[in-house]
């Protein structure tokens, strides 16, 4: 009898993620806890890659990292495009934009806790 492979905690894949994220020169790489805040993730992580062609690399050596290290199979949207790509690990998103894109659609300022509107005089 085999017994079923051990899941990968949350923060054991969100230190893999952004080992691999380092280790391929990502830039602003910003972590976004999620619990308490969202169903979806524990947490979310956006960078940005310097090309269309370094944004392509950088995910595809994340989700090969995490299948052969953890056996986590990722669902993948926009590595073709190259512009942004979304990596679904189940309990970690992660978010590879072209700064260009990343600027564009700001999606870090959608999970900021929102601050204090300033005073009116």
């Amino acid at each position: 009898m085999t017994t079923p492979p051990i899941k990968a905690s949350s923060e054991r894949i969100l230190d893999t993620v952004l080992s691999s994220l380092e280790d391929d020169k990502a830039e602003d790489i910003v972590t976004i806890d999620l619990r308490g805040k969202s169903a979806m993730a524990d947490n979310m992580v956006v960078c940005s890659g310097r090309s269309s062609r370094q944004v392509a690399a950088i995910s595809e050596k994340l989700t090969d990292r995490l299948k052969q290290e953890m056996g986590i199979i990722c669902k993948v949207e926009g590595k073709d495009q190259g512009d942004w790509v979304l990596i679904d690990t189940g309990d970690v998103i992660v978010h590879v934009f072209r700064p260009e894109v990343r600027d564009f659609y700001q999606i870090e300022k959608m999970w900021m806790t929102p601050q204090a509107a300033p005073a009116k005089a």
